[in-house]
Order: structure tokens, then C-alpha cells, then sequence
């Protein structure tokens, strides 16, 4: 029998419930448990693929071609696993599909309401992963803050489905802020109260609390949060500022909370939890002690670090695996087009990542970037549009196509070297139309990438309309790109120089199955070239 936690957050968003959800999976992993994990998303967009990385952070994408929360990201990598289109649930996704419903005749007559067809089938969602996924405990994390209108239906499903299971499958489990004031040393917990009283008021009374604070909670604190909220001490955790969101389920272990919630679901442990390999992993993310290397990262959303979190976090993982620090230069595209100063991050820079982004803004930025890494040997890694750009810049500087380009950026280019899948040329609407998932990639033998890989075929994931146009493969190739990756039906993949310290682009997105313990081989590889190893 399938068990449920949900997770709710309170007084702010982006208070790391997503981290906190992470972590209780693998505590309960580690125990010996299946576990499947949801991200709900309150707003009515049916994904994430549309939306502007300064709205919501990376578009996370998953094996199966689903663009996701970025959220999705933490689970994977705290817990190993993949996720699916089934793991992100949004508003859009649930109304679209209340509505077909409805326009099949399927209420047979009835008025369609929130409660109970828009909740009925939230809940089937839900459980549905639990089926497809034969899990023993499902976490449902509920985006967004209590008392917000858009996440009213799901906080009443969650409630009913409490109300629907046998006692003990269901707890809630409730994350909110704790403000410190610094000036006077205090944690303050009036605005918590009023999140579980917010929640208490539309049904829910939490079973855990996780306080959220600078600083770690103290016993006083402890107990005047469970005198307002109802919920015991023993019941009541704290996660405070760590060096890496890595060392949260160390310190949420190391305070009971995987035994408390075996207790709450009244389940037997069936393993001797152990986090010796995640400790050692912790421990070198945390070491400052290691060499360290200046890494410039090229992209027009750098003013939010989490439109490419996951690439962020693969460099964590490789740079730990080689005992070395990285020192995260972030250069905004635009200001390589025109600030002679932003040029001049690339002169302190031991590396360069070119990283992905759609349309014309800042490519020009890249291009230059791309550049400097090639003509002055400094190891290059270009994801996506950085590989297109990269046989744009090659193509121009190399070839002698001046003005050659991609059709994105420039349709009436006289040498369109990277143009449109022929399977998006007919395309109509922009959500999950692209070439989006997992798709395999023959790697020739000989090549530097397959000699990271150690494998004739590999699977990654993708997120892309554009392609290298086949018509300048063999131009590109008598000048000295090697292509050294292609999809089945002969798409470049890879392609990387010869005569360079490490000069590798791909059409893929490594950083997505990057895990801690066992880091995406084209980061390792980079990482490798910049410390001569």
C-alpha cells in the first residue's frame, strides 16, 4: 500500500522546500523504500517550456521529453533516479484535462466544479504516480505559499486524500520561514504561526514542521512553535544555512526526521540507513582546500543563477570527484557586444562554457567567446546553442563564410550553417514541440568525447529546433571540425577540434543526468583539461 507525504511551504516561496523534499527522499531511500517524488505547480501554464528563465529558473528537462520545474532537477540528483512527465503536475495540465472531459460528456450532465471533478482528478495524478512507479512513498511538494489562490484546490485534494486513505498513509509535512533578526539575536515565529494556522483553517493540520532560518533553531523556539502550531517538539526540525544544499539531509538525519516520518506512516525501516558515500561527497563539495580554477560562464541569464542550475551543480559534481575548487566566473553575453571589460573575465578565465539560451540576444557575445577559447587554447565546453555557435563562429573565421550564421538569429543569412529540424518547419505551437528527451548518439571512436564516454552509443537529453545544416557537414570537416557525435538519422551531435587543449560543444544537455556521484563525462573532461590531468 502506497504512502503519501505531502509538502507545503509557508510565509515565502523559494523557501527550499524542493531541497527539503529531496532530502526526505532520501532518507527514506536510504532506508530501504521505493520512492517517487511530484512537484505540483499552482500556475496554469501546462509546463514550463514557455516560460522565461527570469520567471521561473531552468526548464528541467526530463528522459522522456517532459519540461519541467527546475525542482525535478533536485530530485534526480538527490535521489538518482528519473523522473517523467508524470513527476511535475501544474494547474494547466489539470484544467486541460478536466476540461476534455468535460467537452467527451464524461460528467455525464453534471456542473463542473473545483470540488469535486477539478480535486478528483489531482488526486488521480497523484496516485497515478504511486501506480506507474510501484512506490512504496510518494511526495507530493506543493509549489508556491499557503494562503495563495492558485494553490487552494491542490491543498483541498491533499486534504480529501488524507480523509480517502486509511490512517497513517497520509502526514504533511510543513516548511516555512523563521525570520533572525540579527540586531537583536532573535528567531522570530509569529509569521509560521499564521502559515499552519492558514493551513489549519482549510482543513490541514501539519504532522511535521521544518523551520526554515539562518541560524538553527533552540529549544525555546522549538517549543513555542509547537505551543501555536499543535505539532509536538520532537516533531518540530530545523533546517538552517549550510555551505551546500547537498549537507541538508545530513543535518535533517542527524535530527531524527527520517525516523520521525517511519513512525508517522507506521512503516519498519528495512535498512540501516548509511550516508558514508554522500558524506565524502558533501565533505569535497565543501573542501576550499583544492586547487582552484576560474570557470567563465557565457549566457544571457546570468543575473539569475537558476536558469542554469543544473550545469552549476554538474561542475560542483566533477569538481569534487577531481578534489579541485571551482571559482564561477558569470559573464552576461550582452556585455561581451559591447563592454570591453566583460572581455576581460575571458583573459582571467581557466575555462570556458558557452551555455544554452534561445534567439538572437547576446549570441554575437558568444560568438566572441567562442572565439577567444579557440584561437587562445583555452578549454571549451559548448552546450546546445553554444555548439551552434560555435560552428557559426567556426564557419566564419575559419571557412571564410562572413556573415554565415544560424536561421534563428538571422533568416535571410546568406550562409545558414545551422538551420530548423526539417520536423519543425511545419510547427504551429510553441509548447513541448521541440526535439525534447532522451535520444541516442553514436559517438566515433578515436575522438576525444569517445574517450570520456567509453561507450559506441550513449543516451542524453535534449531541448532544441536547430540543427548544424547537413549541406556544410563536409565543408566543416575538410577545415578541421571533427564531428564526433551524430543522432540516427545523422544530426551532429558532438563536434570538437583536434589540435586544442579541450574544444568539445554538444547539441545535448549533459548537465541533466549529471549526479553527484557520478558526474555528466564532458564536465569531468573540461575540468581535466584545466588542470592538465
Amino acid at each position: 500500500m502506497t504512502k503519501y507525504i505531502v509538502v507545503t511551504g509557508g510565509v515565502l516561496s523559494s523557501v527550499g522546500k524542493g531541497t527539503v523534499s529531496a532530502s526526505i527522499g532520501l532518507l527514506l531511500k536510504e532506508r530501504g523504500f521505493r520512492v517517487s517524488i511530484i512537484k505540483i505547480d499552482p500556475y496554469l501554464n501546462v509546463d514550463a517550456g514557455t516560460m522565461n528563465p527570469y520567471m521561473h529558473g531552468e526548464v528541467f528537462v526530463t528522459e522522456d521529453g517532459a519540461e519541467t520545474d527546475l525542482d525535478l532537477g533536485h530530485y534526480e540528483r538527490f535521489l538518482d533516479i528519473n523522473t517523467s512527465k508524470h513527476n511535475n503536475i501544474t494547474a494547466g495540465k489539470v484544467y486541460f484535462e478536466v476540461i476534455r472531459k468535460e467537452r467527451e460528456g464524461k460528467y455525464m450532465g453534471q456542473t463542473v466544479q473545483i470540488i469535486p471533478h477539478v480535486t478528483e482528478e489531482i488526486k488521480k495524478m497523484v496516485t497515478k504516480v504511486g501506480e506507474i512507479e510501484k512506490s512504496d512513498i510518494v511526495i507530493s511538494e506543493i509549489g508556491g505559499t499557503v494562503g495563495d489562490i492558485e494553490g487552494l484546490p491542490f491543498l483541498e485534494a491533499m486534504r480529501e486524500l488524507r480523509l480517502d486513505e486509511e490512517e497513517h498513509n497520509v502526514i504533511f509535512v510543513h516548511v516555512a520561514l523563521v525570520e533572525y533578526l540579527s540586531v537583536t539575536g532573535e528567531l522570530k515565529t509569529k509569521p509560521l504561526q499564521h502559515s499552519v494556522q492558514e493551513l489549519r483553517r482549510i482543513g490541514i493540520q501539519p504532522d511535521i514542521i521544518i523551520a526554515r532560518s539562518i541560524v538553527e533553531l533552540d529549544d525555546e523556539t522549538r517549543r513555542k512553535i509547537a505551543l501555536f502550531t499543535n505539532v509536538r517538539p520532537e516533531y518540530i526540525f530545523s533546517s538552517y544555512d549550510v555551505q551546500t544544499p547537498y549537507e541538508v539531509p545530513l543535518i535533517l538525519e542527524k535530527q531524527g526526521l527520517g525516523n520521525k516520518i517511519i513512525y508517522k506512516l507506521n512503516l519498519n525501516q528495512r535498512n540501516q540507513a548509511s550516508f558514508e558515500e554522500w558524506s565524502k561527497f558533501v565533505n569535497s563539495v565543501k573542501n576550499k582546500e583544492g586547487k582552484r580554477v576560474k570557470i567563465a560562464l557565457i549566457g544571457k541569464y546570468t543575473k539569475l543563477k537558476d536558469s542554469y542550475l543544473s550545469i552549476k551543480e554538474a561542475i560542483y559534481h566533477a569538481s569534487s570527484q577531481l578534489g579541485i575548487v571551482p571559482e564561477l566566473l558569470w559573464v552576461e553575453s550582452t556585455d561581451l557586444e559591447k563592454d570591453s571589460d566583460a572581455g576581460k573575465v575571458l583573459e582571467q578565465a581557466e575555462g570556458i562554457i558557452v551555455l544554452p539560451g534561445f534567439g538572437s540576444r547576446g549570441a554575437e557575445g558568444k560568438i566572441r567567446a567562442i572565439h577567444y577559447a579557440r584561437t587562445n587554447n583555452v578549454p571549451f565546453l559548448g552546450i546546445c546553442f553554444g555548439l551552434q555557435l560555435a560552428v557559426v563562429e567556426f564557419a566564419r573565421n575559419v571557412l571564410g563564410l562572413s556573415g554565415a550564421n544560424t536561421t534563428e538569429v538571422d533568416p535571410s543569412t546568406s550562409f545558414p550553417v545551422v538551420s530548423l529540424l526539417d520536423e519543425q518547419k511545419k510547427v504551429t505551437q510553441f509548447g513541448g514541440t521541440m526535439r525534447l528527451g532522451s535520444q541516442r548518439i553514436h559517438l566515433m571512436k578515436d575522438t576525444l568525447v569517445y574517450s570520456l564516454y567509453g561507450e559506441d552509443v550513449i543516451y542524453e537529453r535534449h531541448r532544441h529546433r536547430y540543427e548544424v545544416n547537413p549541406s556544410y557537414v563536409d565543408s566543416l570537416q575538410a577545415h578541421g571540425l571533427i564531428v564526433s557525435g551524430v543522432s540516427d538519422n545523422g544530426l551532429v551531435e558532438m563536434i570538437e577540434l583536434k589540435d586544442h587543449r579541450f574544444f568539445v560543444a554538444t547539441q545535448a544537455h549533459p548537465e541533466f543526468k549529471s549526479r553527484p556521484l557520478r558526474p555528466a563525462p564532458l564536465f569531468t573532461g573540461f575540468l581535466k583539461a584545466i588542470i592538465g590531468k
